[in-house]
Formats: structure tokens, C-alpha cells, sequence
């Protein structure tokens, strides 16, 4: 253990791999800050919690279990010349979970606050059953990608640890401002579409490089980003 403290290597992997898994996690933090929106304001803090730590647990426990977990990757059966494993079929039933909670959102954002306002709210364990099957889906890539970043368990571990402490803490002033401009909220939205067709591709055994997705959230963010500075602008130059 000591040498492993000592060994640069180990804090450089460390280093790498936490900021690594917080890009992975953004998508993690946008979903919990939309899903638990739902809730009244006295509960969402306590689900968000809960959410990301279902997330760690998941994650620790695959990496313990990782020989599990690279064997889901196997398949179990063949389609059309083409074989389907246990991963395809985790990340296809994700992908259309995100297609239908985004569009049922995006359904619900367009019909206007009213009907909003009078759609039932959610129970706080269907919020917290939504926020494990999205977990488990991503816990699957984020283990996979660790194991791939670092030699050593423990390092794979404390990366995890630090970057879900990391999104605990983003989380709240994440979904406080999702909340006051829906605007942002529609392309939160739109991502978690975007991100459900490429578990669906993926699932396909079509690989759409994650790289494209985030510069294009990246983009709209920035014109979004843009959108916003120019609408306090007029408010202020606005004559009272």
C-alpha cells in the first residue's frame, strides 16, 4: 500500500480517471437534476442524495465484481449473423428508457405551466427506481471505463468516490437553475434524447464516439450561454 502512495503514476491515474469519470457523470447529474424536479423542493435534495449514492454503490460493487462484468460483453445469442450479449441488451433497454422519460418530459414542458402545475407529482420511490435503472446503465461504461484508466482497484474506487462527492455538491445549483430557465431545462432534455439513441447504437454494435455528443451539448450550452446574457441585457436596458 505504501508503494502504491509513493508511485506518481498512481495520483496521476488517480487525477485522470476522476476527471474523467465527472465528464462521464454530467449526464448522471442532468437526469437526477430533471427526475427529481418533480418532487416537491423539501424532498429533491434528499433524492438527489440518495440517487448518487444508489450510483456509487452500483459502481463499487460492479468493480468488485468486474470479471462479471466484462463478461456480460459475451454474447448469449445470435440475431441475424450478429451476436447479442447481456451489455447490448442493459444498454438498448436504457436507451429507450431515456427516449421515452425525454419526450414524455419535452410533452409535458411544451403542453405549458398549467398542465404542469396540475400533473400528479411523483412518488419519492418512483423518482429514486427511475434514478437506479439510469445508474445501472451508465454504471456498466463508467466501471468499464475505469478498469481501462487504472491498474489498481483502489484507485478505480477513490476516483469514483471523489468525482460522485464532486456531482453531489454540483448537483443542487445544477437543478436550481434547470428549474428557473425551462429553456435550459429543453436542452437538458434534448441531450438525454441524444444520449438514448447512442446507447441504442450502441447496443447495435454502431459506436457513436461519446467525444461528438459532448462537443455538440458544448456548443448548444455555449449558444444557450449566449441566449441568456443577451435576455438579461434587454431587461436591463428595458425602460420602467
Amino acid at each position: 500500500m505504501y508503494e502504491l502512495l509513493t508511485d506518481p503514476r498512481t495520483w496521476e491515474s488517480l487525477a485522470t480517471l476522476t476527471v474523467l469519470e465527472i465528464v462521464l457523470g454530467i449526464d448522471n447529474v442532468l437526469f437526477l437534476s430533471i427526475v427529481s424536479s418533480q418532487l416537491p423542493k423539501a424532498q429533491q435534495p434528499r433524492a438527489r442524495g440518495i440517487g448518487l449514492a444508489v450510483a456509487l454503490i452500483m459502481r463499487i460493487l460492479l468493480l468488485t465484481g468486474i470479471a462479471w462484468v466484462m463478461s456480460l460483453s459475451e454474447p448469449f445469442i445470435m440475431i441475424v449473423g450478429e451476436g447479442i450479449s447481456w451489455r447490448d441488451v442493459i444498454l438498448g433497454a436504457g436507451g429507450l428508457f431515456l427516449i421515452y422519460k425525454g419526450t414524455s418530459e419535452i410533452h409535458i414542458l411544451m403542453a405549458g405551466e398549467e398542465e404542469f402545475a396540475h400533473k400528479a407529482v411523483r412518488s419519492f420511490m418512483a423518482v429514486i427506481i427511475q434514478i437506479g435503472l439510469f445508474d445501472l446503465v451508465f454504471s456498466l461504461d463508467s466501471v468499464i471505463t475505469a478498469v481501462g484508466m487504472a491498474e489498481h482497484l483502489e484507485v478505480m474506487i477513490a476516483a469514483i468516490v471523489l468525482a460522485m462527492a464532486l456531482m453531489l455538491v454540483a448537483a443542487g445549483p445544477v437543478s436550481k437553475f434547470i428549474e428557473e430557465n425551462p429553456s435550459v431545462k429543453m436542452l437538458g432534455l434534448s441531450f438525454l434524447l441524444l444520449i438514448g439513441v447512442a446507447l441504442l447504437a450502441d447496443a447495435a454494435h454502431f459506436h457513436i464516439p461519446r467525444g461528438y455528443l459532448y462537443f455538440a451539448v458544448a456548443f448548444s450550452a455555449l449558444v444557450e450561454a449566449f441566449n441568456q446574457f443577451a435576455s438579461r441585457g434587454k431587461k436591463k436596458r428595458k425602460p420602467r
